[in-house]
């Protein structure tokens, strides 16, 4: 465990195995994401024994624990912890040793979230928020729900929509969506562009210039994707 650990890089932090942070473990698996769990309760370290998951015994407020964890070398951390304290003083850690590091916090009280961005985290979740948002969509979009679930959890279906960060070195900066292979030899959609200074286009046109450091949010197939992957990674 101590050798797999020492060898993680980009990798995912898990602050707490319980009820949310199983499903994240799952998915993340199901996406082949390295990934190594933080948990101290007995019952689930027991649990996380029966898996083949990487993890640190300990407490994940804890700098020596999240250093075990690879933290230094790690890409994201989820907290997920059973109270907020907990959280907010895990992403304020984290933040500290690697403040490239993103971070993913869960926030049960409304007040909780003010305290969790000043503690460095990149994204707050609020699951009362967002599950009283998707079923009320699942009311009224129910069409439009199926078809993001087909895309984005529904393996049967080799469609995904994912992520593409552009590197500078990469042949695809500088060129046009219809210059670059994503639409002509991928047939991969590009749903929207982020640039680095915080601009956000959809639905961007064939003329468009795609920039070193640009996000393509893109919808097409799984081996197409990763071809893409590759030639904007290089």
């Amino acid at each position: 465990m101590t050798k797999k650990l020492n060898q993680l890089r980009n990798h995912y932090i898990i602050c707490g195995y319980g009820r949310m942070g199983k499903r994240i473990c799952q998915e993340l698996a199901k996406q082949q994401a390295p990934f190594v769990v933080i948990e101290n309760h007995p019952a689930e370290i027991e649990n996380l024994g029966a898996t083949d998951y990487l993890f640190v015994e300990g407490d994940a407020t804890d700098d020596e624990v999240l250093r075990q964890a690879g933290i230094m070398f790690a890409r994201g951390l989820v907290a997920v912890l059973p109270t907020e304290a907990e959280n907010v003083f895990t992403t304020l850690s984290a933040k500290v040793l690697n403040s490239k590091i993103f971070v993913v916090s869960r926030a049960v009280e409304e007040k909780t979230e003010s305290k969790l961005l000043k503690a460095g985290a990149n994204r707050v979740v609020k699951p009362y928020e967002i599950g009283g948002h998707r079923m009320a969509q699942v009311l009224l979009r129910p069409g439009v729900v199926d078809f993001i679930d087909i895309i984005a959890r529904d393996r049967k279906f080799d469609l995904s929509i994912e992520e593409i960060v552009v590197a500078e070195k990469s042949t695809l900066a500088g060129q046009t969506l219809a210059e670059s292979p994503t639409r002509r030899e991928l047939n991969i959609i590009v749903v929207a562009i982020s640039r680095q200074d915080g601009k956000f286009t959809y639905n961007p046109g064939s003329q468009t210039v795609i920039q070193a450091n640009d996000k393509l949010i893109v919808i097409g197939e799984e081996k197409n994707i990763q071809k893409l992957r590759t030639i904007a990674g290089v």
